[in-house]
């Protein structure tokens, strides 16, 4: 039987948003356009992956997401919590209340080359275990997956893809680059154009010159 995932996507202030970018968007507001472009399209990716049941975006400020909300994701708080698993964490609690057989899975919000097959074929890939996608380096993780009725147990921050293995998470092995190009510096930001950016974050590379 398919696997139906409930999908987490934290959202962290957009004021402080993408700040390694710096090089490219020394102003905040440009920044945050582009971090907010660039979740609507990993947003919308996920939203059209047949194996997504729900796709919840667990924000510091879910008032700022009015636009991410028109997709037909769901806005929720992740409880002022401190730090990114914390956060992830507290809404979690809360879809395991609601379904506690449910598949739950968090995804990075950075992601604007996603395409949705290759999603799908990640959370094929997990085979309804605690799994994990790591990025095209091999040290960050973009896609973290529960076993079914499990608990998530995030270990995001730096060197994530080897804390999710060493806590037991199965790496999933296949060649899915854009939903392992995640951006968080003026290199991967060149680099995910050359997969093809989603149409949010083509248009705020464009509005300023950016694109390549």
């Amino acid at each position: 039987m398919a696997v139906a995932v409930n999908l987490l996507v934290p959202l962290k202030r957009l004021t402080v948003a993408k700040s390694r970018l710096a090089e490219r968007a020394d102003v905040g507001t440009v920044r945050s356009a582009l971090a907010l472009a660039m979740a609507m399209d990993t947003v919308a990716a996920a939203l059209s992956t047949p194996a997504v049941s729900r796709v919840l975006v667990a924000a510091a400020e879910p008032d700022e997401l009015s636009a991410v909300r028109t997709l037909g994701a769901e806005i929720v708080s992740d409880g002022g919590q401190p730090g990114l698993n914390t956060g992830l964490r507290h809404v979690a609690e809360q879809l395991r209340a609601d379904d506690p057989d449910c598949v739950i899975g968090a995804l990075q919000a950075d992601l604007p080359a996603l395409r949705a097959d290759e999603l799908a074929a990640a959370i094929a890939a997990g085979e309804s275990r605690r799994a994990f996608c790591a990025d095209r380096a091999g040290t960050g993780t973009t896609l973290l997956l529960s076993a079914p009725g499990e608990e998530l147990e995030p270990h995001f921050g730096p060197r994530s893809a080897q804390a999710h293995a060493a806590s037991g998470a199965m790496p999933i092995d296949l060649p899915v680059p854009t939903l392992r190009a995640d951006v968080d510096t003026p290199e991967d930001l060149a680099h995910v154009q050359t997969l093809g950016v989603g149409e949010h974050t083509l248009a705020a590379l464009k509005a300023r010159a950016w694109a390549c």
